[in-house]
């Protein structure tokens, strides 16, 4: 989280396999030292991340605590080819795998294109990485060997099970603080594993909170929603201070993370593990600034700080994640059984100002001298999974695996638009003739939707020789969406047409969609020496389609009243699938003290799900674009250089671009092959946004013994990125955000039971921007003057995610075992 330190002090590997950490045990010479190798399940059989013939990833726990690694977007520093922006907690992270995005770089902009895994069962929430033994990060498809389908990649966080016959466990904490927080931020746990019964029962729980200020100052919220002037004269202080009041470090969050297990295996043949996981986030505002990010004509704009919100409303969001989980596995002599049974649940209520949008819908609510309106959000998530998978045992010359998938997934949201005060001014002011409207509703939706997948997938492979293995996969899957939604405009009914003050009606209005097909897989591998193993991968990746959830508009479209509702062409999108071409190499020299790995690597994307706006009342959307690619290279080099020191070093180059011309990418302004339409379609050849095109990552670790049986540890760190693009070929008014460089540094003392850790993020308190809201058209800086948005003197929405500032923290660590 915010002040999480997010320290690279390996900035390590991986193009294709990660570069597993040195654990630098306390050896005499550098000619003991050598890279200690993580074990990794990844190909559904055990083995290690230098061995493996794909491009993976993996972090074990010692390496995520020696690098106070917490949280996903820390892992990302991690991993070639891996993008994770910035953006605070109050938005949805964005996972951006080669580059493979035709969205904004703002919130959920990757459209789900990588799977993420907790244990066996799929799951949407970020989890916060306590009690964790790996985390293991595949880039590339992975449709045939993961039950749930897969577009770039796979992530999955292995948890560690109870232990038999050992009572054990461990407290932590951290204190820190942030260069721009009034306050200090805390995190707190433990973690306990109890034997119940000898050798077949144990139980495992662990808790951890945290509570993270923030350093977002939202100074300009309105006093009394309605009647307070959103905008007064900012000359006049008093006025300013009767209408306005601040909350200072409002983008701040408070997160509970608990672990129940409970682990039976009464022979060798089965095992079983119950778990269930429970995560509660309240987050508080966006990591927005709108530091020079104001119209020129905007009274406001000088006075805007660099780490200042100009919203009008706080924008709170809780959110609960819950999974109940049971794995087993049944060993079957020619074949192990496993079955993962899970029901995953997601709550979450969300505020937001709404007052841009509706200034921009150009419907004259700015008239209203103390207008402002906000958003309510109320959604809720279920999804029940069901995956067997049988993996063949023994040394045969033939092995295989094969495995069936069921999801159900059940979606419920509410979404409700305010405008306090609205209705009397359009009674008095406009003489309108209705009824007044006491709970300000404008805008009501309503939206249900049942996704049903299912699949059979599996991978077939022959060693040729002791050095060859060529293995062939397939996925053959169907999927379903049924989806139902209405919407109405409470306000407008009765303000405008006399309709009842309480009267709300929702039409509802259904949908489906439904597809079917295959994937395959291709993977050879040849061992060139034991040390030496090249690859080569072609993979297809997919991701299901499905339905707006937005009510159709009627025919004819009226043209005397505001309107919300999708045209025949917004109510549906299609599937889009990835081929994945990728030659690897593996590596390891001197005696493991130096490890080179690299890969280059060719994605073809078809029929790219993008993210758009209805035409009628900007609703968001999910739309196909046309085709896309994406080509480059992933290097990680990891060496031992003296018994006390080691080094890391990866490196990306990602070149992700469209490969035809797709019309009408952003909005449909003009007739097509206008000069302006030209300006809102995405051509072949623009670069897609979200992710650089440089990345760069190094480290050093230095470890030495002090007071006889103490370590002590020195990390330093720094990644780079080049710039990123907000939008595809910086059309629709997007813009370049420029590259920049963050560095780290920590220093540990530990001895066997304890440790305590003090470390610096972000150690020269770079100023840099991660993402952003909206586009400079909101603001009168739009290319094309006739596309300014309506008075950009009002307007607030475009803005920057930017960049944690220095958080320098202390952290410790104790364990025991009785």
């Amino acid at each position: 989280m915010r002040f999480q330190p997010h320290l690279l002090t390996v900035a390590v590997c991986t193009a294709l396999s990660t570069v597993p950490a040195v654990q630098a045990q306390q050896q005499s010479s550098a000619e003991e030292a050598q890279i200690e190798k993580i074990s990794i399940t990844a190909t559904r059989r055990a083995g290690t991340v230098q061995d493996a013939p794909l491009n993976i990833t993996a972090l074990d726990n010692d390496v995520m605590a020696q690098q106070n690694i917490s949280e996903l977007a820390d892992v990302a520093r991690w991993v070639p080819g891996l993008t994770i922006p910035d953006l605070g907690g109050r938005d949805g992270t964005p996972l951006i795998v080669r580059g493979l995005n035709t969205n904004s770089s703002g919130p959920d902009s990757d459209g789900g294109t990588v799977a993420t895994y907790l244990g066996e069962m799929p799951v949407q929430m970020d989890l916060r990485l306590v009690d964790i033994e790996r985390v293991e990060v595949l880039i590339g498809p992975q449709g045939t060997l993961y039950g749930a389908g897969t577009l770039g990649g796979a992530i999955r966080y292995i948890a560690n099970e109870p232990e038999f016959g050992v009572t054990s466990g461990s407290v932590f904490g951290d204190i820190s603080q942030n260069a721009e927080s009034d306050s200090q931020g805390a995190e707190g746990g433990f973690i306990l594993n109890l034997p119940l019964s000898g050798d077949t029962l144990a139980l495992r729980t662990s808790l951890n909170y945290v509570n993270d200020p923030g350093f977002i100052d939202y100074n300009y919220l309105v006093r009394q929603p309605g009647v307070s002037l959103a905008d007064p004269d900012w000359s006049n202080a008093e006025q300013v201070d009767a209408n306005l009041r601040r909350k200072a470090d409002a983008n701040g969050e408070k997160i509970l993370t608990g672990r129940i297990a409970l682990r039976w295996s009464p022979n060798e043949v089965f095992d079983s593990t119950l778990n269930y996981y429970y995560q509660s986030q309240q987050a508080e505002g966006r990591s927005i600034s709108h530091y020079q990010s104001l119209g020129a004509d905007n009274p406001l704009a000088p006075q805007i700080g660099q780490y200042e919100s100009a919203y009008r409303y706080e924008e709170p969001n809780d959110l609960d994640d819950s999974l109940l989980s049971l794995e087993m596995k049944v060993d079957l002599d020619f074949a192990e059984l496993v079955s993962a049974t899970g029901l995953a649940t997601s709550k979450e209520q969300g505020q937001r100002d709404q007052s841009d949008l509706l200034i921009r819908l150009d419907y004259g609510y700015e008239e209203f001298p103390a207008f402002s309106a906000f958003t309510f959000e109320d959604e809720k998530d279920e999804t029940f999974t069901q995956e067997l998978r049988l993996v063949s045992s023994g040394d045969d010359a033939f092995s295989w695996i094969v495995g069936a998938y069921y999801s159900n997934n059940e979606f419920d949201g509410l979404s409700k638009e305010f405008t306090p005060g609205f209705d009397q001014y359009a009674l008095t002011e406009w003489e309108t003739g209705g009824n007044p409207r006491p709970d300000a509703l404008e805008y009501i939706s309503v939206d249900q939707t049942k996704v049903i997948e299912k699949a059979l997938f599996g991978e077939l492979s022959y060693q040729f020789t002791d050095a060859w293995q060529v293995t062939l996969g397939t996925r053959f899957y169907r999927y379903s969406v049924n989806s139902a939604s209405a919407i109405d405009l409470p306000l407008y009914n009765s303000v405008f047409d006399g309709a009842p003050s309480d009267q709300i009606i929702l039409d509802f209005e259904g949908t489906s969609a439904k597809d079917n097909g295959n994937l395959l897989k291709f993977n050879s591998n040849y061992k060139l020496t034991e040390d030496l193993m090249v690859y080569l991968t072609i993979s297809e990746g997919f991701r299901i389609g499905g339905s707006n959830g937005v009510a159709p508009c009627p025919d004819p479209l009226p043209d005397d009243r505001q309107i919300v509702c999708a045209l025949p062409s917004e109510r549906l999108y299609a599937a889009d699938t990835t081929t994945n071409y990728e030659l690897g190499l593996k590596s390891s020299w001197l005696k493991n003290k130096l490890h080179l790995n690299a890969a280059l690597f060719r994605v073809d994307w078809d029929d790219a799900q993008v993210t758009g706006a209805t035409i009628n009342g900007q609703q968001p959307i999910t739309t196909n674009a046309a085709t896309a690619k994406a080509q480059g290279v992933e290097f990680s080099g990891r060496a031992v250089l003296t018994g006390e020191l080691s080094s890391y070093l990866t490196y990306a180059y990602t070149q992700a671009e469209l490969t035809s011309d797709a019309p009408f990418l952003f909005a449909v302004v003009d007739d097509q092959g206008t000069e302006l339409q030209d300006y809102y379609d995405g051509k072949a050849g623009d670069r897609l946004p979200g992710s650089p095109e440089h990345s760069l990552s190094f480290g050093l670790n230095y470890q030495t013994e002090v007071f006889d049986d103490s370590q002590l540890d020195f990390s330093y760190g720094v990644t780079y990125q080049s710039d990123v693009y907000t939008k595809v070929g910086l059309r629709a008014d997007g813009e370049a955000l420029p590259g920049y460089a963050v560095n780290n540094f920590s220093a540990k003392l530990a001895e066997e039971a304890w440790s305590v850790t003090f470390y610096i993020d972000n150690l020269f308190d770079k100023y840099a921007y991660t993402a952003t809201r909206r586009d400079r058209g909101d603001i009168g800086l739009a290319r094309f003057d006739e596309m300014n948005s309506n008075d950009p003197a009002l307007q607030r929405n475009y803005g920057h995610y930017i960049l944690t500032p220095r958080t320098l923290g202390l952290k410790f660590n104790y364990q025991f075992e009785l």
